[in-house]
């Protein structure tokens, strides 16, 4: 093993003592941060790969007895046993294996990829307490032997996460196959095990379940992202392949309907749970996971999809991590705006509630996703939703509005852009600060003196580590959506419908795979792209750029409307286009009150409308009772500008 350079405390973070260095110089505590956040990954990445396939079988070193292809959550034994094989767990390993191996070839990586294929076709054929293949409901168990026989004692059942999150895993590596030349492996190989996995999603995704955590029994918003990625992703390959996909395409837009019903205008961020009853206040590591997970650089701030630079995901991570900044011990002495330890819940009391590593790192690779877009677009867009999130970590704060790399007038989107990195930065040297001297990483880590506790080597933690590590390198994984701005899945239905295809199961007989599965030329490597660091400074990140500018596709539209209203009453704006409801009340955009005043009554709202859009709208009063009450005719008509401006304001008085 690795030993690690000794870090020590300044301030809110770990850094290295910087040594050599002549005077009068003196390092900024944010390029100290960075300095010691760079040499953590270098020496942590080795490890977490290792110790990843350390737990998986049937060679790896805590794989002992476990099947070939088969990930252990942990080789704990006892307090707690997780040597177990989770669906979920699983998945989402091997989906960081295959981001890996796809932007870099490498055999051993391959032949685990296939091993896991082979071993998840058996285990969909293992009859459990949740039900077997013949009608799908197997898929739903949760846990197994590591032998892959059925785990039968009383458990979470069902978990309805599992079967999307291993279709993702397998149509991200036959998306590399196809890629390569190799569309016949993909079909015959890897496809019956998919279309199992997604059948159970379409014909199950609007029945409850058990959450990630495995205590609430509802609808979780982790689970509805990863259903709805799986039906358009899995849409995509079938009909690349020659496979039918009409199940995933009716199914996929009532999915992402019913998603927007996890955002809470009231609460002001994404509830993790809904259908439930539980009297917690939905504040939950959840909804950076389900963002995450849902990342495609393509869609950009995309706010349907809940994507991690929109302005849902970043205010949501905000609540998130502050509900744990006074809960924690170790948390205490970090100033606000600062990065600290994350956890699952703030009412969580396993092991009595303590901060996760995986968490933490989700804290930071959301926001490498987001300094990823914005870089590649070019701007930044802060809106009356996501202004306190910028707000707490920008020195000076912020004001709604877009901000272009190119503008040589103003620092402002650099001023953002580092401001974001270093926030982003903080929560690895969390991480760093608490992790074992030999690189191990457990579960989770005390609240009060950030010992790791809980069950040793989390397979889920290392791969954590290293899709955050990609992140912040700017390696991202292929895109899953089709074509960013003009693919259908980002369109809300105007109405949700709760409706299910009936699936069709059989067995998938995977026994191996073809010899030779090599990369080819012009097969490319789907997950490389060229991403700077930024430097310490707000001026590293800016350009010149001369002759005409280009031309917003889609524009930040805030509308601002003046009405006095009473306690308990809420503004909307509803529309004729699906961005504002399509004239349903109830799907129509809540404003912000965080401006209103007795003296300035103002409700705003920030919605994402293409360039030289038509529309018509109206405000409308929602009751406490959820009466509404309309303004008067006529319908205000509007046409969406067509110019360099990714930014817009209306404002209007209620009549």
């Amino acid at each position: 093993m690795h030993a690690f350079t000794s870090l020590l405390l300044l301030g809110s973070y770990a850094v290295q003592t910087i040594l050599g260095r002549p005077e009068p110089y003196r390092m900024t505590q944010r390029e100290i941060v960075k300095r010691s956040v760079d040499d953590f990954i270098a020496t942590e990445e080795p490890i977490a790969l290792e110790q990843l396939l350390c737990n998986i079988g049937s060679g790896g070193c805590n794989a002992n007895g476990v099947k070939s292809g088969v990930v252990i959550a942990s080789p704990s034994t006892a307090d707690p046993d997780y040597f177990y094989t989770w669906t979920r767990d699983a998945a989402l390993v091997f989906t960081s294996i295959v981001e890996r191996f796809a932007n870099s070839y490498d055999a051993d990586l391959q032949t685990q990829i296939h091993n896991y294929i082979v071993a998840q076709a058996q285990l969909q054929t293992v009859s459990n307490p949740s039900g077997s293949l013949s009608d799908g409901k197997g898929l739903g168990e949760a846990k197994y032997h590591v032998d892959l026989s059925a785990f039968t004692d009383g458990w979470g059942r069902p978990q309805r996460d599992g079967p999307a999150l291993r279709a993702i895993a397998m149509i991200s590596y036959s998306k590399w196959l196809v890629a390569n030349g190799y569309e016949d492996t993909a079909t015959k190989v890897v496809w019956p095990v998919i279309r199992n996995d997604l059948a159970y999603v379409a014909q199950y995704w609007n029945q409850t379940g058990f959450d990630l955590w495995e205590e609430v029994q509802g609808s979780s918003f982790f689970t509805v992202a990863a259903q709805h990625r799986s039906l358009v992703e899995g849409s995509a390959l079938a009909s690349t392949l020659g496979q039918p996909a009409d199940d995933y395409d009716a199914i996929a837009p009532q999915v992402l309907c019913f998603l927007q019903t996890f955002w809470s205008p009231q609460s002001g961020y994404i509830l993790a749970n809904t259908n439930v009853n539980n009297g917690r206040t939905q504040r939950d590591a959840n909804v950076i996971l389900g963002s995450i997970h849902s990342f495609d650089p393509a869609l950009g701030c995309d706010s349907a999809t809940f994507q991690p630079c929109s302005d849902r995901a970043l205010i949501s991570h905000k609540v998130v991590v502050d509900s744990f900044r006074s809960i924690y011990t170790i948390n205490s002495a970090i100033p606000a705006g600062s990065a600290v330890a994350v956890g699952r819940y703030p009412e969580d009391v396993y092991y009595n509630g303590n901060p996760w590593y995986l968490n933490t790192l989700a804290a930071a690779e959301q926001l490498y996703d987001a300094l990823y877009v914005w870089q590649t677009t070019g701007s930044i867009t802060v809106t009356w939703t996501s202004l306190s999130f910028f707000n707490d970590i920008v020195e000076g704060g912020a004001a709604p509005g877009t901000y272009n790399k190119t503008d040589d007038a103003s620092t402002a989107y650099g001023d953002i852009y580092d401001a974001v990195f270093a926030y982003a930065d903080g929560f690895l040297a969390i991480v760093a600060q608490y992790i074992q001297a030999n690189g191990s990483m457990a579960e989770q880590f005390d609240r009060e003196a950030g010992q790791p506790l809980s069950a040793r080597d989390l397979t889920w933690s290392y791969a954590a580590f290293l899709t955050a590590a990609a992140r912040r390198a700017g390696v991202v994984p292929a895109g899953w959506a089709g074509d960013g701005a003009d693919t259908t899945a980002t369109s809300v239905p105007g109405v949700c419908a709760a409706t299910s295809r009936a699936g069709t199961y059989s067995t998938a007989t995977v026994a191996s795979f073809p010899a030779g599965l090599t990369p080819t030329a012009g097969g490319g490597e789907p997950g490389t792209s060229t991403f700077t660091k930024p430097t310490a400074t707000a001026t590293a990140t800016k350009t010149t750029t001369t002759g005409a500018c280009a031309t917003a596709t889609a524009v930040a539209v805030t509308f601002s409307e003046l009405k006095t209203t009473t306690y308990g009453q809420t503004v909307k704006i509803v529309g004729s286009v699906a961005a504002l409801g399509s004239w349903d009340p109830a799907r129509g955009v809540a404003l912000s009150a965080s401006a209103y005043t007795a003296a300035n009554p103002v409700w705003r709202g920030t919605v994402t409308l293409p360039a030289g859009a038509a529309v018509e709208y109206k405000y409308i009063v929602v009751e406490t009772d959820g009466s509404v009450v309309w303004e008067a005719d006529p319908n205000r008509a509007w046409t969406v500008p067509r110019s360099c401006a990714a930014s817009a304001t209306v404002s209007d008085t209620w009549r």
